[in-house]
């Protein structure tokens, strides 16, 4: 009998959770390949470690941009690859899959995302949005008729949704999440110490001392990279003060998506939000301040979830389980009323 599994393809990480064992799979996004053959050399941990420091002949790439899929035979490999070392697949039956995408993708990419999954080995398939996932492994219980508000800020996409009776009320996604925030990192270094540094480095600085509020005594860091004038190797020292700036105007532009989704909740579940607070989960909510910051501008209080990292792939786990409950459920109340008739 085949195990049914829950996964969060994400723009950095791939997260799976087994039924029955939790989350036992996190690997970041990424796929390396022979160039000339197409052969795939590396996936996950092994091929990221590889990112900036490729020969010419191997390529790491990242699948996945903005939450969906931008390479399809990269995608499949890479999730066939995943759910091979997991060991989840009967003798003749395969796994039901439950695997998440932003609220905003089209048809096109939603087909794409399903057929992924199947090729790589995965039974029935469906395919559910990340806030309300993510709401239900947070520990929100979105089935009552009261509203909560999510945040699900991953790597390629901030998705802000208000939940209320198992479904969703409002909502918006917007590309903007950790990826960004990296990028602006590694443009603010350059235009202001004038060095270049990868995509790694950028996201390590995050990581130590990315901050959403300014501090009175901020942490400071070391960077090397290149010299944008002669090109040659150099050292520089950044702080949390900084960073604050690099990272502003992003942030700024998730808390702006938020008021506007705070903007047409009716009424009764503005109300509940004002009591309940504002969940953050997702990577990006460990940014540290960034309750703080939210707090601050969106007038209610906000909390980021115990394991934000984790919650999308827990919430697809559950979500199918409940599922699975709710069939077996029918199932049983049809045989019983079969019986009666009889």
């Amino acid at each position: 009998m085949a195990t049914d599994i829950g996964i969060d393809l994400g723009t950095a990480n791939v997260l799976i959770y087994v039924q029955g064992k939790g989350i036992v799979l996190n690997e970041p996004s990424v796929v390396a390949i022979d160039a000339q053959s197409g052969k795939v050399l590396a996936v996950g941990s092994e091929a990221y470690r590889m990112v900036g420091r490729t020969p010419s002949n191997i390529r790491a790439i990242r699948p996945l941009k903005n939450g969906v899929i931008s390479d399809f035979d990269v995608t499949q490999e890479m999730l066939s690859y995943f759910i091979g070392k997991l060991s989840v697949k009967g003798v003749m039956s395969k796994p039901n899959i439950m695997i998440c995408a932003p609220t905003n993708i089209t048809e096109i990419e939603r087909k794409a995302i399903i057929q992924a999954a199947e090729q790589a080995g995965g039974g029935k398939v469906y395919l559910e949005y990340e806030p309300k996932v993510a709401a239900i492994g947070a520990g929100l219980d979105i089935f009552k008729p009261s509203g909560n508000m999510v945040i699900d800020m991953g790597g390629g996409t901030s998705d802000i949704a208000v939940l209320s009776l198992g479904d969703i009320v409002c909502s918006r996604s917007i590309r903007m999440a950790g990826d960004k925030l990296n990028s602006d990192i590694a443009a603010y270094i350059k235009d202001h110490h004038g060095l270049i540094i990868g995509e790694h480095t950028a996201e390590q600085i995050k990581m130590k001392i990315g901050t959403a509020l300014k501090v009175d005594n901020p942490e400071k860091m070391d960077v090397r990279g290149r010299d944008v004038t002669s090109g040659m190797p150099r050292q520089i020292e950044t702080n949390e003060n900084e960073m604050e700036e690099a990272l502003h105007d992003t942030l700024s532009q998730i808390i702006r998506a938020a008021i506007s989704v705070l903007e047409v909740v009716p009424p009764e579940l503005a109300s509940d939000i004002i009591d309940r607070g504002i969940m953050l989960t997702g990577g990006t909510s460990l940014l540290k301040g960034i309750d703080q910051l939210f707090s601050s501008h969106l007038k209610v209080p906000v909390v980021v979830s115990e394991k934000p990292l984790d919650n999308v792939a827990k919430g697809a786990g559950e979500m199918l389980e409940r599922m699975q409950k709710t069939s077996n459920e029918k199932s049983s109340h049809t045989s019983w009323f079969s019986r009666k008739k009889d």
